[in-house]
């Protein structure tokens, strides 16, 4: 792999680590499984495109922030005072965002950005060209983690994070956990919003099916984060699912040199995900095994 290539996949890494990261909120912190994210990055896209081509690209990730915290709030009213089941609740709301992510773009399947000015444009000139690309959603991503890591030791933040361990406890407890998972889920779509947002500028373009299978892409990076580099504290958790996602990514590229057909990346990262789901199992069914025999040699000895 040349260093360009891996340039690429580190930068591609890193914004679809913001993906992850509104993953790990709604699967690991609140223990939802949230389907929402295939919509709500689509809308952050849709969002930033239009106006970065209007000539707002800044306005444009504030917007997609607030486009995929509103996704979110929408699917928590479908779970917590409509009772339709999380699952479901999450399908409808990617459903209805695709009619809703049309109409952003004007009833257009793809907006251009070429030649549009971007947000990358400012640190073009601090840092030139070639790590403006780098620099910025790394800047991003140390920001984002500090304020996750600040947010989650409040008072307000430790009760989502009490909601996803046990929600039963939580209500005998007093407290709101319609409201905690509300929030909750209007973060992770909020933070999935602005990888969208993001990556439309990166890539200079928005499409109305570029959120199809983020789910399982978020998840890859979630899972290969959480093996490779463990998750014994908030800060570690989720500072392993950013270096998963850019794993994830460098893997991909790899994949790519070797010739295999781009349209079969959703199914490589079904491998990689069902893969990462089941090394814990693996590895538990290895030691047991090395125990038995262990056992049965000291047995054969007596």
């Amino acid at each position: 792999m040349t260093f360009m290539a891996l340039q690429g996949s580190v930068e591609l890494g890193l914004i679809y680590a913001f993906m992850a990261l509104g993953i790990f909120v709604s699967f690991r912190i609140l223990n939802v499984p949230d389907l929402t994210v295939d919509g709500s990055f689509t809308l952050g896209a849709s969002c930033s495109a239009v106006l970065t081509l209007a000539g707002y690209p800044f306005l444009g990730l504030l917007i997609g922030i607030a486009a995929g915290a509103l996704a979110g709030l929408v699917t928590a009213f479908l779970q917590t005072k409509m009772k339709i089941q999380p699952i479901l609740s999450g399908i409808l709301t990617m459903t209805a965002l695709y009619s809703v992510n049309l109409r952003i773009m004007q009833k257009r399947g793809n907006v251009s950005l070429l030649n549009i000015p971007t947000v990358f444009e400012p640190m073009k000139k601090l840092v030139g060209d070639q790590l403006a690309k780098l620099v910025l959603p790394l800047l991003l991503m140390v920001i984002l983690i500090s304020l996750l890591v600040l947010f989650f030791k409040t008072q307000l933040g430790m009760s989502i994070r009490a909601t996803g361990d046990n929600e039963d406890m939580v209500r005998s407890s007093s407290i709101n956990a319609d409201f905690t998972k509300a929030v909750g889920l209007a973060i992770g779509n909020a933070i999935v919003g602005f990888a969208g947002a993001l990556i439309a500028q990166y890539q200079q373009f928005s499409d109305i099916n570029m959120g199809i299978g983020m789910v399982v892409i978020a998840m890859a990076s979630l899972i290969i984060g959480e093996v490779l580099f463990g998750s014994r504290t908030l800060l570690q958790h989720v500072v392993a699912v950013t270096l998963g996602s850019i794993v994830y990514r460098i893997i991909i590229a790899m994949v790519l040199r070797a010739n295999i057909s781009q349209s079969d990346l959703k199914l490589i990262s079904s491998v990689i995900v069902a893969l990462a789901l089941s090394f814990p199992v693996v590895k538990n069914k290895v030691v047991l095994s090395k125990m038995r025999k262990a056992g049965e040699r000291d047995a054969a000895v007596k």
